[in-house]
């Protein structure tokens, strides 16, 4: 099993809503869908282009997935999560866009956001006493030796290349889209995701997602709100 954390809206959110409609996946229930055609993709093809944040579930990551330390139980993980959550106040990212990292498409913030950094840079130090050492093949699938030297110092010392000032928030929308699908493909997203594009994010709460195998769809294991007490947990 591996953990990480996430950012993702409450459960109810409009946005929320939108990218499980778009992925075909609701990391709160677990259920997966089908996808239909739209613009100019039919179904097979928006399957295969939207797998991997299918599985992962719609969020933004703050830290990676990672196996839990063999000193440290889930118990003690949750106490810990909920102390940070109880600690951290709410803020909001003031401009959402649509973004493209490379060949990938996703939600991110259209400005640097100072509350966000914080939060994400005290995520990773908070708990990375409960994350089990990368093995050997956590750094082959990492392609260490493609990496700089501060995203594999990073990797090694945190178990994720982009932390720190190497981080860029992004909520995924999809795998690698080719060259030439990509106008197509902003077009779509685009359209389907206009309502939250120049728009403001609250940031009101902080999710911890797990994977019980590897390959295994993510899903919402707790979901803590910034500032206090109250949990949601989901099977």
């Amino acid at each position: 099993m591996r953990y990480a954390f996430y950012l993702t809206p409450d459960e109810d959110h409009p946005l929320t809503i939108a990218a499980a409609n778009w992925l075909g996946s609701n990391p709160f229930t677990g259920e997966i869908r089908a996808l239909q055609a739209a613009g100019e993709f039919d179904a097979a093809e928006l399957t295969a282009l939207t797998a991997d944040p299918r599985r992962y579930g719609f969020h933004g990551t703050l830290k990676a997935p990672f196996p839990l330390a063999a000193a440290k139980t889930e118990a003690q993980l949750l106490a810990a999560f909920d102390g940070f959550a109880a600690e951290c106040a709410p803020f909001q990212i003031p401009e959402m866009t649509l973004g493209q990292l490379g060949p990938f498409f996703a939600l991110v913030p259209a400005a640097d956001c100072p509350e966000l950094q914080a939060l994400a840079d005290e995520t990773v130090r908070r708990f990375e006493p409960f994350r089990a050492p990368l093995s050997a093949a956590d750094f082959s699938r990492r392609k260490s030796d493609s990496l700089t030297d501060l995203h594999r110092a990073n990797l090694l010392s945190w178990g994720y290349p982009y932390v720190f000032e190497s981080f860029q928030f992004h909520m995924t929308l999809t795998g690698p889209v080719p060259a030439d699908r990509q106008a197509a493909m902003k077009a779509l997203l685009g359209e389907t995701f206009a309502p939250f594009i120049g728009e403001p994010l609250s940031v009101t709460s902080l999710a911890l997602f797990t994977e019980h195998a590897r390959g295994a769809p993510f899903t919402v294991h707790t979901l803590l709100p910034l500032g206090g007490t109250s949990q949601r947990k989901m099977a």
